[in-house]
């Protein structure tokens, strides 16, 4: 990479799906993905820790030469955004759960919310749903192991099918007509929850805002860059076998190498 490249941060690979909305969004620019394999799944890992280590991921990013940053985890965000704001000035955009969308497109006045167990007992996310959620019903439905199982057994295995059972049916049930996927894991499996809950229900994906809100802080800050729109991919876990998850879900065979912050 000659041109700087932007940093997209995940705990795993989830965030390969917004990497691929910034792809679709910026084909010009150049991007290093950084899987913190090594500690998946966030989910259930102690909010401290995910402070701790999300600001120092951010920092040897910056240090890398990295223009920008997307923390392209949902669980990062919710523990670690501010503190990561605190300490690297670098553009930045972190996800969130879609609540505030999801909120303006429910005719049933139901929303589901699919998350990790971290995301949703975090402070931020609290704040979300006190901020636009009034007279909503916000169904927020934690789903350990989802991320996980995911990666290691893949999007068709049974082991994912029962969770996904486990974990919808409560949203349709409820009568949800919005369900929010709050984990960048969990739009690769969208069509198996669709299938769960009754036609016509609007699942909500970030990718997209999240390109668009990148191209607007690079524009602004004047780093739009002509690179060669190259991708690297970098693990605190096992290359290999992060090189085989990300064939498997990009049907893309790519480099990995293996980086400890």
């Amino acid at each position: 990479m000659n041109a700087k490249p932007i940093a997209v941060f995940d705990s795993g690979l989830g965030g390969l799906t917004v990497l691929q909305a910034l792809r679709a969004r910026l084909p010009h620019e150049d991007f290093l993905y950084f899987a913190d394999t090594r500690f998946l799944p966030y989910g259930e890992k102690p909010e401290a820790f995910l402070r701790e280590r999300g600001v120092r991921i951010a920092e040897r990013l910056a240090e890398r030469g990295c223009k920008a940053l997307v923390v392209a985890c949902n669980t990062a965000t919710a523990a670690a955004a501010e503190s990561i704001r605190a300490a690297i000035d670098l553009p930045i955009v972190a996800l969130e759960p879609g609540v505030k969308p999801a909120i303006a497109l429910t005719q049933s006045r139901v929303i589901g919310v699919l998350a990790t167990t971290r995301t949703l007992q975090s402070e931020r996310f609290r704040r979300l749903v006190d901020a636009h959620g009034q007279g909503i019903q916000v169904i927020a439905q934690p789903c350990p192991g989802l991320a996980d199982a995911i990666e290691e057994a893949g999007t068709e295995s049974a082991t994912v099918a029962a969770l996904l059972d486990a974990y919808v049916t409560p949203l349709r049930v409820a009568g949800a007509d919005v369900v929010v996927l709050g984990c960048t894991h969990y739009p690769w499996v969208a069509e198996a929850i669709a299938a769960r809950m009754p036609p016509g229900t609007c699942l909500l994906d970030t990718g997209e805002a999240v390109a668009r809100q990148l191209e607007r802080l690079l524009a602004g800050a004047g780093l739009q860059g002509q690179g060669g729109g190259q991708v690297r991919i970098a693990t605190s876990g096992a290359p290999q076998q992060v090189a085989a998850t990300v064939d498997r879900l990009l049907g893309q065979k790519m480099q990995v190498e293996h980086w400890e912050p």
